[in-house]
């Protein structure tokens, strides 16, 4: 059974709001991501909405399932030195709350500030499946707004055989 990949890179700084809640990192499309040849990130989504602006639109930020699988859900956080004391990170199934389901997240991490600039790495594995898209949010706890200076964002979907 073919793994399904999709590989998301955010190479330029990107502000999350100083208001306490969770902000999906947004990402580009085309030739500025690392991969996506199993069509699960682009500007046209498969609930027919057109993404114009990823830097602008959350949207930008989802990857949506190609298959039904067992999902490895890694990313690569990067902030800015700035004032804050906790720094949080999670994966989040439907994080738009397009479906009537509760929103559903997982592998939320809340991370001291440490010296200098910050640099996190997680992993994490759950069912996907194409019609829920899944996401990488953030946020922090300072009184101004912050930058995140680098993110990646990677699904690889192993396939699951009925009846399994």
């Amino acid at each position: 059974m073919t793994v399904h990949i999709c590989s998301l890179i955010l190479k330029e700084p990107q502000t999350i709001p100083a208001d306490g809640d969770y902000h999906v990192v947004r990402f580009p499309f085309g030739s500025g991501e690392s991969s996506d040849v199993h069509g699960m990130h682009q500007m046209a989504q498969p609930d027919r909405h057109q993404i114009t602006n990823w830097r602008t639109d959350p949207r930008s930020g989802l990857i949506w399932p190609a298959v039904d699988g067992w999902g490895s859900l890694t990313a690569m956080i990067f902030w800015e030195d700035g004032g804050y004391t906790e720094l949080r990170d999670q994966f989040v199934r439907d994080p738009l709350r397009f479906t009537k389901d509760p929103e559903n997240t997982t592998a939320t991490d809340h991370r001291p500030r440490s010296p200098k600039t910050q640099h996190f790495t997680k992993h994490h594995e759950m069912f996907v499946h194409p019609q829920v898209p899944v996401a990488l949010r953030v946020a922090h706890d300072d009184r101004t707004a912050q930058r995140i200076t680098l993110a990646e964002f990677k699904l690889a979907i192993h396939p699951v055989e009925e009846g399994a």
